[in-house]
């Protein structure tokens, strides 16, 4: 066997739980601090003394005043190096990157990464008008960690909802195959049937219930459109109860306290990319190519190809997250590996910024269940902005830098616009009653000097035309804008 790299990353603990309603009655799930202490115990075990380092993954049901530091006094431990993390969908794999790094250059041995989310919880709370009681609540209370200011173009045109955005990349993936609307809606049904199931025997799965493609696709009182082409039960669930832990060590590490070899996932290769970051600055609405690069990159730093990889957890928070990996990654609807360990985001469930977590370490099990194979984990973050993988396997390899990523090139938008444009991408948003109350579109409008596209958002609010663009293409179109304020609107 070859010399392993006494600096390389191993995972050698993990802890999941999710606290289901129907398990946990009324009472609901404890606080996140108390969630966290669970699960770290659990994955840290015996080794919970020699930590140095806890990274915490933002919460979204509140914040402490201070995340990592009330953990550490929950768990009596003093880590050297206490963070509290920003953040989005790719947040645990940067997490987990970063710390590689680190102890790759011998700043750490043993680091925990944990995180968790009691919003299901809270709803229930707030639903009867109560708050529920939490810990050690800030003096005052933290601004939310915006990575970028609103554009006032989207702010105008309400371009803000992951469903709605997402849902604009679906359509132009569609209309660039050139696919029918409702054969494609299909494929989407067709996609999402394997993760139910995986979610049904997934005693983690927030929805363990196995459907159907025509199941999922078809709207209707429990399933009602949200923004087309998608369904309720085609979108992330993040109003979940759930946390996970992480437990990392360098390998000398794993070896002096003991781990044994059957025990440890080793990190194999990891990068990380951006695409711009509103929506209608991406040059093509239908593909990332910031994905692209970064599944590329991760791949070529742990030396295997993608015909290599056993198992897959692709970010699928909506339809557009997955398709945009497998087209990245060259993998067909119908790849009999499947393209989740947990069920996702929808089935599974997403806690907040969290998910990942749970994809790794449920990973890691996959792994050690099937020795010698190798795992690609991706996170998906923002509005289609950030994107992580992670390569992992239970046996130990080199871990590779990746090579630099491309900064990413961006349309330039413009917020009102009169005259002809063509529309690129689109979305039809649909009231809680199930019939569609607006359409957004994105557009062409012309050329910027640097022969990138210039763009526009705009509004249909016309009844007959939002029905019509369900039924028929209307990426390629031609219309025609006029502003009102700060609107544009389609006349």
């Amino acid at each position: 066997m070859p010399t392993v790299d006494p600096r390389a990353t191993c995972l050698i603990g993990e802890a999941t739980r999710t606290w289901r309603p129907e398990l946990v009655g009324e009472a609901g799930a404890p606080e996140p601090l108390a969630m966290w202490e669970e699960v770290a115990r659990e994955a840290a075990g015996r080794h919970l003394a020699r930590l140095d380092a806890i990274d915490v993954v933002y919460c979204h049901t509140w914040q402490y005043d201070d995340p990592p530091r009330r953990l550490a006094e929950r768990l009596a431990v003093e880590p050297g190096r206490l963070h509290y993390s920003g953040i989005g969908g790719t947040t645990p794999q940067q997490l987990v990157q970063d710390n590689a790094d680190r102890i790759r250059r011998g700043e750490l041995d043993l680091v925990l990464v944990v995180g968790g989310e009691a919003l299901a919880t809270q709803r229930r709370w707030k639903k009867a008008g109560e708050r529920y009681p939490y810990s050690f609540k800030p003096a005052e209370k933290p601004a939310f960690p915006w990575e970028a200011p609103f554009h006032p173009a989207e702010m105008a045109h309400d371009v803000f909802q992951a469903w709605l955005t997402f849902a604009i990349f679906e359509n132009a993936r569609r209309a660039h195959l050139g696919i029918g609307l409702d054969d494609y809606r299909l494929q989407l049904g067709q996609q999402w049937a394997p993760f139910t199931r995986v979610a049904a025997a997934n005693p983690e799965a927030w929805f363990p219930v196995e459907r159907t493609a025509q199941e999922i696709i078809t709207a209707g009182t429990d399933n009602r459109m949200v923004g087309y082409p998608y369904t309720k039960f085609m979108v992330s669930i993040m109003d979940v109860d759930m946390s996970a832990a992480l437990l990392l060590a360098s390998h000398e590490t794993a070896d002096a306290l003991g781990v044994p070899a059957n025990e440890r996932v080793y990190l194999r290769g990891t990068s990380y990319a951006l695409d711009p970051v509103y929506v209608a600055e991406h040059p093509d609405l239908w593909r990332s190519p910031a994905m692209e690069a970064a599944s590329a990159a991760a791949l070529g730093a742990a030396g295997v190809g993608i015909d290599d990889v056993a198992h897959l957890d692709l970010y699928s928070c909506f339809g557009s997250s997955v398709n945009f990996a497998r087209d990245a990654l060259g993998l067909g609807i119908d790849d009999s590996r499947g393209f989740t360990v947990t069920g996702g985001l929808p089935y599974h469930g997403g806690a907040g910024s969290d998910y990942v977590t749970h994809s790794i370490a449920t990973m890691a099990r996959r792994l050690r269940e099937d020795p010698g194979s190798i795992g690609l984990v991706s996170g998906v973050g923002m509005h289609m902005t950030k994107h992580a993988f992670g390569v992992y396997s239970t046996e130990p390899g080199r871990l590779g830098a990746p090579p630099p990523v491309a900064e990413p090139v961006s349309a330039r938008i413009v917020d009102t616009y009169e005259g002809e444009a063509k529309v690129v991408g689109y979305s039809v948003v649909h009231g809680r009653e199930g019939g569609p109350e607006w359409g957004v579109l994105v557009c062409d409008v012309g050329s910027s000097d640097q022969e990138l596209p210039l763009r526009c958002y705009a509004r249909i609010d016309d009844p007959d035309r939002l029905v019509e663009a369900e039924v028929e293409e209307l990426i390629g179109t031609t219309v025609a804008l006029v502003p009102d304020g700060a609107l544009n609107r389609v006349t």
